[in-house]
């Protein structure tokens, strides 16, 4: 079909709607008003009270495509879960390497199908687990690791050719994977067999998440490093996670989840062009990682805008010629921030349709919360209920049989259509502003996202945006009766000494000619950071130990407060 009317058929559709409009929805009316009178998405995109093929008219046919071509709005693949479901990957971490490597057991049990992993705070910045700012903070948000040791403690009996590991993680990112790599060597796996990424996406985090150690610079630089590291040897691997989700869990609206995430795509393709690579030999492996929000169809047009705006920058910015460099693939999670602490049973609900619409919006991994999220680390029984979800929607539901099939919907197609106007919209406003990296010095995505946040909280208070259980049918004398996943005290203690029986055992000459040769490579931007942090992790070297020294080229970053 060609969705482009003529003008006659257009004026014909126009008529029909005109005449509804003031017969039969006019008598309605004065019988029964609307609820409001204007309707939105929560990001704030209109929404009428119908769609008709009228409102296809700047959405032809060769913009919504066909599955697995260009430009991809509806699927990277051609046969999508019809030939394999997403990858069903439940995050954990906790404790110490051994203590997670239990939940990755059990969750491989319950039919999980990939491994993501948290990291404590400690590790996530660089600090050792011995370190003044690392106390009471040892495992206790994420899996604590240190050195090498503490990885093969992680992936203990777990075949890493075999099962994609997602390792969320930022400032840090690329000694966590030189540590990867180091264990696949030491077990003689094949590089080009691993699968799985790591997150690595620093410039959100100096955007929303505010995990970061050095200035803005190096830190652009080392996911330049771990891009074309991983592209000449991991040709399985994706070296980052270019992330809107932790955008939008800072507060900001639907768009600029994507809209920031775009400009972050083009800042790190454009570094890492600047080393002569083409766009080709590294960008088929570049992955992403959005949230699913609470409006459905938002979230549906908004995945789907996301993969046509990628194919266009990546085609047309970037003179991508390999379909495989335009296809954009996601790991998706449901809303962390719209769990609740009252009624927290019906975060399950929520979860459930966030995850729905994840699946129709085509994503390719996807984690689920658990019900008690709000209140801690989930449970084994969380987590299994979470897992459960995602099952029942890949097995009992028959969503899966048809590709994209909310495609071609009236409403759908216009929101998509709206969406990627407005994405391009932002990107052309911050590339006429200077760029991204200037910006964010500025404040300004720093802004938007506090002012969307700021505007939702205020609907809350209000009742303008119903939060079942908290301003709406909320029961004031509910009791809670639920058991938290537990903190093991001895945690710290077991991981410190770990660290500090690997620091006595290793040799600490060989140790220090290597952190000077590091220095050496930090000092050299033409020169790749992996290689040589790749032989201190096999030397023994222990997160602190390169994080410090770097510090001593590099410095660190401190923000701006925006107001």
């Amino acid at each position: 079909m060609n969705t482009k009317k003529t003008s006659a058929e257009q004026d014909a559709i126009e008529a029909q709607v005109r005449d509804w409009e003031a017969n039969e929805v006019a008598g309605f009316l004065a019988k029964q008003k609307e609820r409001k009178a204007q309707f939105h998405t929560f990001g704030g995109f209109p929404i009428k009270r119908t769609y008709t093929p009228a409102d296809l008219q700047e959405t032809p046919f060769e913009e919504i495509g066909l599955p697995g071509r260009y430009p991809f709005t509806r699927g990277p693949y051609p046969t999508m879960y019809r030939s394999r479901n997403w990858t069903m990957r439940q995050i954990a971490g906790f404790g110490t390497g051994e203590d997670t490597n239990k939940r990755f057991k059990y969750l491989i049990s319950q039919g999980q199908t990939g491994l993501s992993t948290d990291f404590d705070m400690p590790t996530l910045m660089g600090y050792d687990s011995d370190h003044a700012m690392s106390e009471g903070e040892v495992g206790r948000e994420g899996v604590a690791i240190d050195t090498m040791a503490d990885m093969e403690a992680l992936f203990e009996d777990i075949d890493l050719e075999k099962i994609s590991v997602s390792l969320t993680i930022n400032p840090s990112a690329w000694i966590l994977l030189a540590m990867y790599v180091a264990l696949a060597q030491k077990r003689g796996y094949d590089l080009n067999k691993l699968s799985g990424t790591i997150q690595a996406d620093i410039l959100k985090e100096y955007m929303a998440q505010k995990e970061y150690i050095f200035p803005i610079a190096p830190s652009v630089r080392i996911v330049r490093d771990c891009i074309t590291y991983s592209a000449q040897n991991m040709k399985r691997y994706n070296p980052i996670n270019i992330s809107g989700y932790h955008i939008s869990e800072a507060g900001s609206s639907p768009l600029h989840e994507i809209a920031f995430t775009m400009c972050n795509l083009i800042t790190y393709v454009e570094e890492v062009k600047k080393t002569g690579m083409a766009v080709d030999e590294f960008a088929p492996r570049l992955a992403f990682f959005f949230v699913c929000q609470a409006d459905f169809f938002e979230e549906v047009a908004k995945f789907r805008a996301a993969r046509r705006v990628y194919a266009k920058i990546m085609r047309d910015r970037f003179g991508a010629k390999n379909p495989e460099s335009m296809r954009l693939r996601f790991h998706c999670q449901t809303a962390a921030a719209t769990l609740t602490k009252p009624q927290y049973q019906i975060n399950i609900v929520r979860t459930a349709i966030q995850a729905l619409s994840a699946v129709l919006g085509g994503a390719q991994s996807l984690h689920t919360n658990g019900m008690d999220e709000a209140f801690s680390i989930p449970t084994e029984e969380a987590m299994k209920i979470a897992l459960r979800t995602q099952q029942i929607i890949a097995e009992e539901v028959h969503v899966t049989e048809v590709v994209d099939p909310l495609g071609g919907s009236y409403f759908l197609e216009h929101l998509t259509t709206e969406y990627e106007r407005k994405i391009f919209e932002v990107i052309a406003e911050v590339e006429a502003n200077g760029g991204t990296i200037k910006l964010i010095e500025e404040g300004w995505f720093q802004r938007h996202i506090a002012d969307f946040a700021y505007e939702q909280a205020l609907n809350k208070q209000s009742g303008d945006k119903p939060v079942i259980g908290v301003n709406i049918y909320n029961e004031p004398d509910e009791v809670q009766d639920l058991e938290t996943h537990p903190h093991d005290p001895t945690a710290e203690r077991r991981q410190i000494d770990r660290l500090q029986r690997i620091r006595r055992e290793r040799d600490n000459e060989k140790l220090s000619a290597l952190l000077d040769r590091l220095v050496e490579v930090a000092k050299d931007d033409g020169q790749n950071i992996m290689p040589v942090t790749i032989e201190l992790v096999k030397a023994g070297a222990s997160m602190g130990d390169i994080i410090e020294r770097l510090k001593t080229v590099w410095g660190t970053y401190r923000e701006v407060a925006v107001f």
